[in-house]
């Protein structure tokens, strides 16, 4: 998914950012590939994923002091993020780096926790409830509380913290209306109850619950 603002932006910029992991295909510039214009410049740059927080510091230092010479030198640069830049997108890294010394506009996106309920057809939050969004690298402590203490729970970055995310929901009573839902809106997608989980997840999935089961109801 991405919004008709970002396509006319892509048109327009001398210069696509993006990010990828080492070694792999990135998946921002997968989802807007058919919208970059031919002879675009392009600008991929590592972000190692790793619970370390220094390698990455130290690719956004480097990503940032490359975008900022195209800018110095007077180009324009549009830099792809997947979801929205501002919700657990890496691009926040980059704006408090870029932001105090160029002029940045930031394009909201569509996030995995909107575009996940979508899929499910089922209201995420209503009325006067309270949703609540973490991690799923979160101590399973914080995962419960989070559980108990809301009508309706978004559990992100699943990946290798699955049975532990399982046990939390579990534990809280909630595992007959927790759904899971891998790779949104891609090709690769799945949906299911949680229950019926595979063992192993990407880190590109989530559990999304609604102790009624539905917002609605």
């Amino acid at each position: 998914m991405i919004t008709l603002k970002a396509v006319r932006l892509l048109s327009e910029v001398d210069v696509v950012a993006y990010p990828q992991v080492p070694g792999r295909e990135s998946l921002a510039r997968r989802i807007a590939a058919s919208h970059l214009p031919d002879g675009v410049e392009e600008l991929a740059f590592d972000v190692p994923m790793s619970v370390d927080r220094a390698p990455g510091q130290a690719a956004y230092d480097a990503a940032a002091s490359r975008i900022a010479a195209h800018l110095d030198a007077g180009r324009s640069v549009a830099v792809l993020c997947e979801g929205d830049p501002l919700f657990y997108g890496s691009f926040m890294y980059l704006n408090a780096r870029l932001a105090g010394r160029f002029s940045v506009e930031i394009v909201p996106g569509v996030t995995s926790v909107g575009a996940a309920s979508a899929r499910l057809g089922k209201g995420l939050i209503a009325r006067d409830e309270r949703l609540s969004v973490i991690s799923a690298t979160s101590p399973e402590a914080d995962i419960l509380a989070a559980l108990n203490g809301s009508a309706s729970v978004a559990i992100l970055k699943v990946g290798r913290h699955l049975a532990k995310v399982k046990a939390a929901v579990s534990a809280a009573g909630l595992m007959d209306v927790a759904s899971y839902v891998e790779r949104a809106s891609m090709a690769e997608e799945h949906v299911m109850p949680l229950s019926q989980a595979p063992e192993t997840a990407p880190y590109f999935s989530m559990i999304l619950i609604h102790k009624r089961g539905a917002a609605w109801s």
